[in-house]
Order: C-alpha cells, then sequence, then structure tokens
C-alpha cells in the first residue's frame, strides 16, 4: 500500500515537472496532479486491458507513446480543473514522461 502512495506522489511530481517544462500543459498544483495522475494510471490501465500489451508504456513502442499521448488528453478534457492540455502538449508530455520512464525503474517511481 505504501509503495502504491509513494508512486502516485512520485508520478504527480513528474507531472509537475513536465507542465513545468511542456508548452501546453498546465496542472491544478500538486492536488490537481495527484489527481490526474490516479485518473491517467486509471485510463491506462484501461488502455492496456482493450488494447493489449503493446499499449503499456513499460513496451515504449509507437502505439505506446500514442496511447500514452491519447490517455493525457482525455484526463485533460474529463478533468480541465486538474491538468489542461493541448493535443501537442499531451504528444510532448507522453514524450517527457517515456523519458523519465526510461531513466527512472518503474520499480521505484
Amino acid at each position: 500500500m505504501l509503495g502504491a502512495i509513494v508512486r502516485f506522489v512520485v508520478s504527480a511530481l513528474v507531472l509537475m515537472f513536465v507542465a513545468w517544462i511542456t508548452p501546453g500543459v498546465e496542472v491544478g498544483g500538486f492536488w490537481g496532479a495527484l489527481l490526474a495522475s490516479l485518473v491517467i494510471a486509471g485510463l491506462g490501465w484501461l488502455a492496456q486491458g482493450l488494447l493489449g500489451r503493446g499499449a503499456s508504456p513499460t513496451s515504449r513502442g509507437l502505439i505506446a507513446f500514442i496511447a500514452s499521448a491519447i490517455v493525457i488528453y482525455l484526463t485533460g478534457a474529463l478533468f480541465p480543473q486538474w491538468l489542461s492540455v493541448t493535443w501537442w502538449g499531451a504528444a510532448l508530455a507522453a514524450f517527457v514522461i517515456g523519458l523519465v520512464d526510461a531513466v527512472v525503474p518503474t520499480e521505484l517511481r
């Protein structure tokens, strides 16, 4: 349980960092980033269930990149008070999050 909490807190911090360096992405503070991270995780889990393992961010393929960008954009569309994002912002955010994912092992996040 503590591992999951730490993972979501770190994901929220990564999302805040992405919003800081990426044009077209804005978060509603730490709590907005935390709640958006929960929604992104849920939508990502749903996308992986529908599209298969190839849609997982850990596969690092084109389909995973597109799925991640769509999940980020949908989160912003569903909860604009937590996350405001454009299409280009979602694509850039998916790219930056993919880079962070490649550098930081998933077990630590």
